[in-house]
């Protein structure tokens, strides 16, 4: 039953398919209720292998879920929208998306349902409450509100040079004794970067401060 959760999250690697799977759950719900809705009523008796194939039947429940979806999925797509799949990581960016999106008086006491997919193999679906106290609740908060300026500081690069990067990235990948350079200001602050890989393909990390951001080489990766 969807009315038991605030918010409901999902593994995101596009965001089309978070709106249909939503759809897909409050089609479930209206199969387990007596309610009756002219609009969607020709659908309760389809069979359920040519449901999944159905697309009047999707089209029907896009349209009947898109008001709870906007207020209870549409803000936790805002790290998806921007990034891309991350594969595993897609479910708990859509949390943190939640949190950024919504203040922490607004999350309070809030139950959000979480459903991870493995690639076909396996899949969960948990739910959790949100602590009712703001005071543990607040920096919590406070933690995450760097990934939007993040988001909104990144670098656009040319397809063309986006290319060369990749490909000397692939070429040096496996490389020993190599001491890899960056582009200046692509390391924002507290970024862990290679610094050394050695002949035996130890790799040594560091850690940008503010003066490392500011003076980096113009060096490209």
């Amino acid at each position: 039953d969807m009315s038991y959760f605030d918010f409901m999250t999902f593994h995101s690697p596009y965001c089309k398919l978070v709106q249909k799977s939503f759809a897909r759950l409050c089609y479930q719900d209206y199969l387990a209720t007596n309610d009756v809705n002219d609009k969607l009523e020709e659908f309760r008796h389809v069979n359920v292998e040519e449901s999944y194939t159905n697309r009047e039947l999707e089209r029907a429940f896009l349209a009947h879920s898109k008001e709870e979806f906007d207020k209870k999925t549409l803000p936790s797509l805002l790290i998806p929208k921007n990034v891309g799949n991350m594969y595993t990581a897609t479910l708990y960016s859509c949390i943190a998306s939640l949190f950024i999106n919504n203040s922490p008086e607004a999350m309070l006491g809030k139950r959000i349902g979480a459903f991870s997919y493995g690639s076909g193999l396996a899949s969960s679906m948990f739910s959790f409450t949100v602590t009712s106290n703001i005071d543990k609740l607040r920096p919590f908060c406070n933690d995450l509100s760097h990934l939007s300026y993040h988001l909104n500081n990144r670098i656009k690069v040319a397809p063309e040079d986006f290319e060369k990067m990749m490909k000397k990235r692939e070429q040096n990948h496996y490389l020993p004794n190599r001491t890899p350079s960056y582009p200046a200001n692509r390391l924002s602050q507290g970024t862990y970067h290679i610094v050394q890989v050695d002949e035996e393909h130890r790799r040594t990390y560091t850690r940008t401060s503010v003066l490392d951001t500011l003076h980096q080489s113009q060096d490209h990766i």
